[in-house]
């Protein structure tokens, strides 16, 4: 697409950035082999047409998109005067193929100086001899350096990554060994207040009643349902009191297990009702054995569970393309990522979550999305410590047209200006020296863009830098990743 010729200005362009060193004369040369053309709103060029011009942009706004599938996804937008795009490796001539890298449009009327892409290679050899061949070096041999050292950054990746898995794996592992000791005393008291019961003199209908009761109670535990702190501080003054009121001893320590069990007032009458008041105590105290049992099986099951899923999430992890597809609750993916990083995420970041719990489940590979959502909230943790170590972590989700938006904000200290273009790139890390590999950001942006087709992109300033992730709510066919 071309636009509407206008003169070129050599002061003009000679103001930008990128050319405010040249001489009058190279100046005048560029404005006499090159353009400038003015573009409506639109596209200027297209991802995967020949590479024919250089474009460095005078006023306006540009946006830059690459294609993924069958979207376009946005990897850039600005509106700063001296951009450039298009033919930017025309120097290296046909030992690359020149093509256009991505699709370039404008959204308000802009202007740019344009320059042929075989005029751009000739003044680059002419005018800058060293800086095109140290230029070409350093594209030929980052690509040679970066597969020489790709598997060592991989390994030391997975170093770290087994080092994490090792920390989570020995919280529930704990949290099993710690509860399985309990299980067994409570256990042991419960057999002795069975024995203390036996020996009454109580008829067998009574003892039926209250195994019914012990059943009826163990099948609540399963079904108690999630309080607030403020409700469950409420429930446990209502039970205490009843408790108290019946000469129920330590009816303070009860409660509180009644509660997150599920039991209420209602639910200690029948319990009342089912049995003589001078058995109503061991009754209880039964109940309580009973309800702790059940409640550390359920820790014991969760913790064993946790370890399971940690296990299994090694090894989507180190096996990506085998990652089961399924429609998944990103709110599902974003718990299970901050309790498994919750000891990395320490108790000096308040983590805020902003749920829209009405968003619907979408296609996705789970494993691979939570390894998207471990690194951005490995990357928030890091910029908040080295803000100070205090802060918050904010993790949002919203419907954003035809896609769901899943955004991680923080108040570390940002990512600098020069810096947000290369975030993504392979290798490249805001990081002290032996922290990061630089691989983080760029297997996320694979796995979001490439495998999901969407998109992700940052804002930062010290104090509030966002990740924001899309993804399509409708399901589409896979690229190669």
């Amino acid at each position: 697409m071309s636009g509407q010729s206008m003169p070129c200005n050599p002061q003009e362009i000679g103001a930008l950035f990128l050319f405010e060193k040249l001489t009058p004369e190279q100046l005048g040369r560029l404005c006499g082999e090159g353009r400038v053309e003015r573009f409506e709103p639109g596209p200027v060029y297209t991802e995967g047409d020949p590479a024919t011009c250089f474009y460095v942009m005078l006023e306006g706004t540009v946006v830059l998109y690459r294609r993924v599938g069958g979207d376009d996804v946005e990897v850039s937008r600005t509106s700063q005067r001296g951009v450039y795009a298009g033919s930017m490796q025309a120097y290296l001539g046909d030992r690359v193929r020149q093509v256009y890298n991505n699709s370039m449009r404008v959204t308000e009327p802009t202007r740019f100086f344009v320059l042929p892409a075989d005029t751009f290679a000739d003044i680059m050899q002419e005018w800058f001899p060293m800086a095109v061949h140290l230029l070409e070096g350093l594209f030929f041999g980052s690509k040679s350096t970066q597969r020489a050292i790709g598997q060592r950054e991989r390994l030391l990746a997975l170093g770290s990554l087994s080092a994490g898995l090792t920390h989570e794996l020995n919280n529930p592992a704990a949290a099993a060994v710690r509860a399985t000791a309990t299980l067994r005393e409570r256990v042991g008291k419960m057999r002795h207040k069975l024995a203390i019961i036996a020996q009454g003199s109580y008829s067998p209908e009574v003892m039926a009643n209250l195994i019914d009761i012990q059943e009826r109670t163990a099948e609540r535990v399963a079904k108690a349902p999630v309080l607030s702190p403020l409700e469950a501080s409420d429930r446990e003054d209502v039970l205490s009191d009843w408790l108290d009121d019946r000469g129920i001893p330590d009816g303070w320590r009860i409660a509180p297990t009644f509660v997150q069990a599920g039991l209420d007032e209602d639910w200690l009458d029948q319990v009342a009702a089912a049995v003589d008041e001078d058995m109503l105590p061991s009754a209880i105290g039964w109940l309580n054995y009973t309800v702790e049992t059940e409640l550390l099986m359920d820790e014991i099951n969760d913790s064993t569970t946790r370890i399971s899923h940690l296990v299994d999430a090694a090894k989507q992890y180190s096996q990506l393309d085998r990652a089961p597809f399924q429609n998944a609750d990103v709110h599902e993916l974003l718990d299970s990522t901050l309790l498994m990083l919750s000891a990395k995420i320490g108790k000096e970041i308040k983590v805020v979550k902003e749920y829209d719990r009405t968003l619907p489940r979408i296609p996705a590979y789970p494993a691979e999305l939570n390894q998207v959502w471990t690194n951005l909230i490995d990357n928030a943790v890091s910029a908040i410590n080295s803000a100070g170590g205090e802060g918050t972590l904010t993790v949002r989700t919203a419907p954003d047209h035809d896609r769901l938006l899943v955004e991680f904000r923080d108040t570390g200290v940002g990512i600098p200006a020069a810096d947000r273009g290369r975030i993504f790139d392979p290798f490249f890390t805001t990081k002290p020296v032996g922290e990061g590999t630089g691989l983080g950001l760029d297997i996320s942006w694979r796995i979001v863009v490439n495998k999901h087709h969407g998109s992700i992109q940052v804002e930062s300033e010290p104090g509030d830098t966002r990740f924001q992730v899309l993804l399509p709510l409708t399901s589409v066919e896979e690229e190669p990743s």
